[in-house]
């Protein structure tokens, strides 16, 4: 049985094969023009896409409703077209756009809670969920990035002792007013190999400590009765790359962590055709059915985990069961012609990373 191994320019060479079957110098010399022709293409439509999607969400910012979430999608579906990645989604998604007429009505926001292994993660996961992202405060620092992340919206956390409780209100505020929230509780991005363990205290905006009612005060906000946000567990994996399943050996392409290079990784990524993610949206869990955040904490990563090793495995994924109340759930409370309307709208966001 032969075995294949990755040579220094990222393509797979058959171990003890004759040289007469390896391409020769005339076709390899050709596929590399064709690729870098096929990188600058798509670096200079995301040259031209970017800044002015970009803008134009920034003037959306001071428009009332949730015409801006919507946009947000546009953006990152484009983009994920743009960078010839595929989306194959399985499950159903939990909550609605959101807004502050949501919360009126009584929907409750949601959590989406995935695990972590690249900047792709947030293109992904932004074309497919009407929400904001929870980032780490360097990115806000980042020259380009940065600036892209502030306009997107996207929630900054320092993990400081000292800014822990202000961080904390400023996701409860964003929930209360209309927004729903995405979280890597790994803290970091992983090769993909697995999924690291879940940080407990991301928990916290979902489950609060118990105050007794002469205490409930010391907390600057806090949710109207039955408003706790619920939790939808997120399994996400890159499974294909030119239609054929991904190795470990071709997951690097893809993946962005460590010490990795953010433009080197970008380029090499833009050099291939098409490649394919996966998302399995799990059952939803309802953080006031759990004792404890970190109990919390758990059943998510072990709904996240399964999903994952089914995806690394290409086993055909299986959706978590979780823990809620049917009644409970935002689209619960849209009557027949708004959930008409947003099945509509769900499918022409859809197209982008179809």
């Amino acid at each position: 049985m032969t075995r294949t191994r990755p040579t220094p320019d990222g393509r797979d060479r058959l171990s003890g094969t004759p040289d007469a079957l390896s391409p020769t110098p005339v076709v390899d010399g050709l596929l590399r023009r064709v690729q870098t022709v096929r990188a600058a293409c798509r670096l200079s439509a995301l040259v031209v896409w970017i800044p002015l999607s970009v803008g134009f969400e920034a003037c959306l910012l001071l428009v009332p409703g949730t015409v801006k979430i919507r946009w947000t999608r546009v953006i990152w579906g484009v983009l994920c077209k743009i960078l010839g990645l595929r989306i194959r989604v399985v499950g159903q998604r939990t909550g609605t756009v959101g807004g502050v007429a949501a919360r009126k009505r009584g929907e409750r926001p949601v959590i989406y809670v995935s695990n972590h292994m690249s900047w792709l993660d947030v293109p992904v996961l932004g074309t497919l969920l009407p929400s904001v992202f929870v980032a780490k405060g360097d990115i806000e620092k980042w020259p380009v990035m940065g600036l892209i992340s502030q306009i997107g919206r996207t929630i900054f956390v320092s993990r400081q002792r000292s800014t822990t409780g202000r961080e904390r209100d400023e996701m409860i505020r964003r929930m209360v007013e209309g927004d729903n929230l995405v979280l890597f509780p790994e803290g970091t991005s992983s090769d993909g190999s697995r999924v690291l363990p879940f940080m407990s205290a991301f928990f916290a905006i979902a489950k609060l400590p118990r105050l007794k009612d002469e205490h409930k005060g010391a907390l600057p906000i806090t949710y109207d009765s039955g408003m706790t946000p619920l939790i939808q567990p997120i399994s996400l994996a890159y499974d294909q790359l030119e239609g054929l399943p991904i190795g470990r050996f071709r997951r690097p392409v893809f993946s962005w962590y460590g010490d990795m290079d953010l433009g080197p990784h970008v380029w090499s990524l833009l050099q291939w055709k098409h490649g394919r993610a996966t998302v399995v949206l799990h059952d939803p869990l309802d953080p006031d059915l759990f004792p404890s955040r970190k109990a919390l904490a758990q059943a998510t990563w072990k709904a996240v985990a399964q999903g994952a090793a089914d995806l690394r495995q290409n086993r055909t994924p299986s959706i978590q069961p979780g823990r809620f109340d049917p009644a409970t759930l935002p689209v619960a409370f849209l009557p027949p012609r708004v959930r008409k309307a947003k099945a509509l709208l769900d499918r022409m966001a859809s197209f982008f990373s179809s």
